[in-house]
């Protein structure tokens, strides 16, 4: 492959396009984002968030070319950014630098430039890395890293550059990348999830700022002052990280010597209950799991997890659900699993208030990723699952010891039943997860787990901790296990998709409303959803109207941080414009039972008595709700 960095020479085609360096560093200001963030893309995974992202905007930076005379353009790339010339050049200059960093090493162990640490842009006593996206984001970047860097580039050029393959095999070629048809082939193995590269999880320049080491940062200050016994010490830890999978894995440097923070990193005073104390108990938490798995007696796994669980190193993938710290463990924390799952090493730890996730690939290649999860006051059903781990769209739970059944179901057929999954030490089979789908919703598979209180159905939401779902009037829940219930949350399941990844402990389902439909339509059912969350703020309140007939209900309106369709406060009160079948357009509103009246400001200006209004309207409306209910105290309709 031809060095980047040659000095330009006249086109051999004289029809071809030229630019010269000001045109180039035109198109390199104004679409810099975008080539920084397709180099970032295309860059090895190993090099750590903070090295890849000065990497990146390196790489960006040098594909000006040298000099002032005019440099050729390959014709078939001369299309570039809305068709610019210099967009193209610095393209495929950027392109061929992300590949050659890829490259193995050269003869004699030569490094090309592209891998040598960049010399600008530099950042001394902080580290940069992106902002972390979901779990979606985070699946994708896992099947991007282990993909060749060529097929990499191919999915960043379909999905960023929105190019066509045979614009995508061009760019390749002219950029160096060798085998282009295999790249494209191995491209198509990745979910063509392209609205996901737009987020912040791979954009290099929207970044996070940490500081260094900074006790290690004082002590190499007054190490260069010190004699040559101190060097050498201080030289020998500032070396221990870079060398794989040491003792301590993806694990940054130790920094302290502190007795608790040494005691809770010992994986020999790790808490590990007997299997048959739950039976005895009077609760049924997580402090009553016993330690399962394969791999309970691996000393240096667990000793890894819990490195990496105090100092995450920069290579490791760490996710939290919101409200939850991401700190290292207090004291010793209890082990609820260790094993081999799929091609993960897995241990699961739960310290009191967090559910904490290790896994690395059990190859011994790098790639360690964290994850941790609220999981304070969890008890009884809110406590008979966790999720073991994610692979080809399907996922593994680890249950319960008092968890004596589980089945797969699918939530929009209320009437099909149940397919059993196997359970091996607590261990389910895996089962087709709603988390990690893409495309139109056409199915909600939840896990119904059995224990002595009866039958449950969680969800998988992305998170370690699945979501328990229930139906019924605010404070009554029920479980969704008979059939009213199960036909209650039919319509509505696809809902679930908009509170992934945001905490969720629990969501109740209530029909606080029928509607006869004006012009003989049929009956409406009004539904409200409440997503509580594990941190107690955040729940989420969805109003949903369903037709006779419909799929789906639809959202009518929803609020976050309310206190309505819950225990404290039940009543809900919503609208929406609805058209009937004669054309007519009509505002439809509803409220729980103890609403008085409802009225409305705005575009219309009605009012009806009861919980239930329907007045004609016209398409485009703008209107207010407000109610009385019977006790006489006011309420705003949600939005």
């Amino acid at each position: 492959m031809q060095s980047q960095d040659v000095a330009p020479r006249p086109s051999s085609s004289p029809a071809g396009p030229v630019v010269d360096v000001e045109q180039a560093e035109a198109a390199l200001v104004e679409h810099y984002p975008r080539l920084v963030r397709l180099a970032y893309l295309v860059l090895p995974s190993g090099l750590g968030r903070g090295r890849r992202v000065l990497t990146a905007h390196a790489l960006t930076q040098r594909a000006l070319p040298r000099g002032k005379a005019a440099t050729p353009v390959v014709p078939a790339q001369s299309a570039g950014r809305d068709g610019d010339p210099g967009y193209a050049f610095v393209r495929r200059q950027v392109l061929r630098a992300a590949l050659e960093a890829g490259l193995p090493s050269g003869r004699l162990g030569r490094l090309r430039r592209a891998q040598l640490p960049p010399l600008l842009p530099q950042v001394w006593g902080l580290r940069l890395f992106p902002r972390s996206g979901g779990a979606d984001e985070l699946a994708l970047d896992q099947r991007l890293s282990a993909l060749s860097a060529p097929a990499r580039a191919a999915y960043a050029l379909r999905g960023l550059e929105q190019l066509s393959d045979d614009e995508v095999r061009r760019v390749l070629t002219a950029a160096g990348a060798k085998d282009v048809g295999a790249a494209l082939r191995e491209a198509d193995d990745v979910p063509a999830r392209y609205g996901l590269l737009a987020s912040p999880e791979f954009d290099p320049c929207s970044l996070q700022a940490r500081p260094t080491d900074l006790m290690r940062r004082r002590q190499h200050t007054r190490a260069a002052l010190a004699a040559a016994a101190a060097l050498a010490v201080c030289g020998a830890l500032v070396a221990l990280p870079g060398g794989g999978w040491g003792p301590d894995g993806a694990a940054a440097p130790a920094y302290a010597q502190n007795p608790a923070a040494e005691a809770a990193l010992d994986p020999g005073r790790l808490v590990k209950v007997t299997p048959s104390a739950w039976k005895t108990a009077s609760r049924t938490d997580f402090s009553l799991w016993p330690a399962r798995g394969d791999l309970t007696g691996d000393t240096s796994l667990l000793r890894r997890a819990l490195a990496v669980w105090a100092r995450p190193g920069e290579t490791v993938r760490v996710s939290a659900t919101p409200g939850t710290p991401s700190g290292g463990p207090a004291g010793p924390p209890q082990l609820l699993y260790a094993g081999t799952v799929d091609n993960a090493h897995v241990v699961i730890l739960y310290d009191g208030l967090r559910i904490a996730r290790y896994a690395e690939p059990k190859d011994g290649t790098q790639g360690a990723a964290l994850d941790f999860a609220r999981a304070d006051g969890a008890s009884g059903a809110g406590a008979d699952a966790v999720v073991l781990g994610r692979a080809d769209g399907n996922v593994r739970y680890l249950t319960a010891p008092w968890v004596t059944r589980t089945a797969e179901r699918d939530l929009m057929k209320p009437a099909a039943g149940t397919s059993d999954l196997t359970l091996t030490e607590g261990v389910t089979s895996p089962m087709a997860s709603p988390a990690t789908r893409t495309g139109p919703c056409t199915s909600w598979n939840a896990l119904q787990v059995t224990d002595d209180s009866g039958t449950h159905v969680l969800t998988d939401l992305g998170e370690l901790m699945p979501a328990r779902l229930t139906a019924g009037h605010p404070g009554k829940e029920r479980e969704v296990n008979g059939a009213e219930s199960l036909r209650a949350w039919a319509p509505y399941a696809c809902s679930l998709g908009a509170v992934r990844s945001q905490g969720v402990s629990s969501v109740n389902a209530w029909q606080y409303a029928e509607q006869k439909l004006p012009g003989g339509g049929g009956t409406a059912d009004w539904v409200c959803t409440r997503a509580e969350t594990w941190r107690g703020g955040g729940a989420r309140v969805l109003a949903q109207f369903h037709t006779p007939g419909g799929t789906y209900g639809a959202v009518a309106a929803k609020a976050e941080d309310v206190p309505a369709c819950g225990p404290r406060d039940p009543q809900v009160l919503a609208g929406v414009l609805w058209k009937s079948q004669g054309g007519t357009w009509y505002l439809l509103a509803a409220g729980g039972k103890d609403t008085a009246s409802i009225r409305t400001t705005g575009g219309l200006r009605t009012s009806a008595d009861g919980h239930l209004l329907a007045a004609r309207a016209k398409q485009g409306l703008q209107a207010e709700l407000k109610g009385t209910l019977d006790d006489g105290r006011e309420i705003g309709g949600l939005h």
